[in-house]
């Protein structure tokens, strides 16, 4: 059976996000996801009311509703209707060698999609937070962006690059933090 990247990197557009907080300054981006919220992460909000841009061009004014600085995660209250949402993947189902494709705005290129394996799954240093560690190129913009598997359920949040690896905040721990700020 043959990948359609194609395919998958047209439904990840759809339920991603690009978060802005000035005219024209992109931030990072986000993930459509629960219905009405979009999740991103912490160092992407920096004020209480930043502008989304969906792909088909709306541009809609999004309210933090919730941020956690250490666990870099925040969750903006995204009004409108008829928006489509992300599609999570099982917690378990992330491997070690397993396919990842994430969709961001890097560096101001809109919707860019990169690919990539799964390195790692854990953290990066004794005691530290896990991390979902891929070997695909990410870059100012990505923040806050997918991590998909093959089949577009996203099992992280892109957050950041440590040496040649890219991090993901494992949609397991946004989920919590979702429920905690009293959503899904």
């Amino acid at each position: 059976m043959m990948l359609d990247l194609a395919g998958l990197a047209e439904d990840l557009r759809r339920i991603t996000v690009e978060v802005t907080d000035q005219p024209d300054q992109a931030l990072g981006s986000g993930v459509l996801w629960p219905p009405g919220y979009v999740v991103t992460n912490a160092h992407v909000v920096r004020r209480p009311r930043v502008t989304l841009q969906l792909v088909d061009g709306r541009r809609l004014t999004g309210e933090l509703l919730a941020r956690d600085a250490d666990a870099d995660l925040a969750l903006i209250r995204a009004p409108g209707a008829g928006m489509p949402v992300a599609t999570l993947g099982d917690p378990d189902a992330a491997r070690i060698g397993s396919l990842v494709v994430a969709v961001g705005h890097p560096r101001g290129v809109r919707a860019a999609l990169t690919a990539g394996i799964i390195h790692a799954i854990g953290p990066i240093v004794h005691g530290g937070v896990s991390w979902i560690q891929a070997d695909l190129r990410l870059a100012p913009g990505n923040s806050g962006g997918p991590l998909a598997d093959a089949a577009g359920r996203v099992v992280g949040l892109n957050a950041r690059v440590a040496g040649s690896l890219a991090l993901a905040v494992p949609m397991s721990q946004v989920r919590r933090f979702v429920r905690a700020a009293g959503v899904a």
